[in-house]
């Protein structure tokens, strides 16, 4: 089995999509901005950085999917290290969204509704997505 690179390249848009959003929601979805002005200034900061270094690296994973789809699932020890990563960063995103996030409140509306159904799905995909990749590379390389 081999995963296509036009599956490869459309996680990475949709990687690419989660980070340009990822600012809009946070804003509009969750009042981020309110909340960490409530906290002190070097909180403030670090919770400003690791807002941003969830951008980056979405962006970053995105970016590495559209460009090097072969690099992906070559079954490098490279591959099986960055696929790795990127499963276990994603996994992590999905049980996070679905352990802690169910007991906050999203605003009303169709929009907020759908956009949350259509970013889990997204999220749900980049996290198959990534460990059928491994796996594949694992496979791969025990066998090349």
């Amino acid at each position: 089995m081999q995963v296509p690179n036009a599956l490869i390249i459309a996680g990475g848009a949709g990687q690419i999509f989660t980070a340009l959003v990822y600012p809009y929601i946070r804003h509009r979805v969750f009042d981020w901005y309110t909340d960490v002005r409530r906290l002190k200034p070097l909180n403030q900061e670090i919770a400003k950085t690791y807002g941003r270094y969830i951008v980056g690296l979405n962006f970053a994973f995105g970016l590495i999917a559209i460009l090097l789809p072969d690099d992906l699932k070559n079954g490098s020890p490279l591959a099986i290290a960055l696929t790795g990563l990127i499963a276990a960063y994603w996994v992590g995103k999905v049980i996070t969204q679905f352990a802690y996030y169910p007991m906050y409140t999203i605003p009303p509306g169709a929009l907020f509704k759908w956009g949350g159904y259509g970013m889990n799905l997204l999220f749900g995909f980049f996290a198959v997505l990534y460990s059928v990749l491994v796996v594949m590379n694992v496979q791969a390389h025990l066998h090349g």
